[in-house]
């Protein structure tokens, strides 16, 4: 799964906006414009040529992304004196699917059980604790496990079937 697959699949579980998309971007760090979204967003089979249009998204656009959807879903940040607190700088090192289990958990405040339960519920696939500790981990961390395409399919089916309902 593609990071630009990821993006659509967010996007309709969630039905955000053209507009919404460029904000949430903008507040990741990266500015984008309606149409380069919009140029992301192009479904490509894996057997077909890409368009001349396409704009591929990185691991830092996608963490951008990322961390611009907690902005947009929690708020900003604020320091102890009360002043927002500007969002982490995209890295792009880490496994796309493992920091959308890991940001997308923080923007909707869910538990791990939560994320165990919309993987099962968008594939019926029994993941323990255990297995989603591993993959909430740190990369550097020895127990760390990354995860494979086929969990975060079924936790952005899980997604949309709560969210898009």
């Amino acid at each position: 799964m593609t990071n630009n697959d990821i993006l659509i699949r967010l996007r309709y579980a969630f039905d955000i906006k053209n507009i919404d998309m460029v904000e949430i971007f903008k507040l990741g760090g990266i500015d984008v414009t309606k149409d380069d979204v919009m140029n992301m967003l192009i479904k490509v089979k894996e057997d077909e040529e890409e368009p001349a249009n396409y704009k591929k998204c990185n691991n830092k656009m996608l963490e951008a992304f990322l961390n611009g959807f907690i902005t947009f879903k929690r708020g900003p940040q604020l320091s102890a004196a009360g002043e927002p607190v500007a969002p982490p700088k995209a890295t792009g090192q880490e496994s796309p699917n493992n920091m959308l289990f890991k940001k997308v958990k923080i923007a909707l405040a869910l538990t791990t059980e939560d994320v165990i339960d919309f993987i099962d519920d968008g594939g019926g696939i029994k993941v323990s604790k255990g297995e989603m500790g591993a993959i909430l981990r740190n990369p550097s961390h020895k127990n760390y496990k990354e995860c494979g395409d086929s969990f975060a399919r079924y936790f952005l089916r899980g997604l949309t079937n709560k969210y898009r309902v």
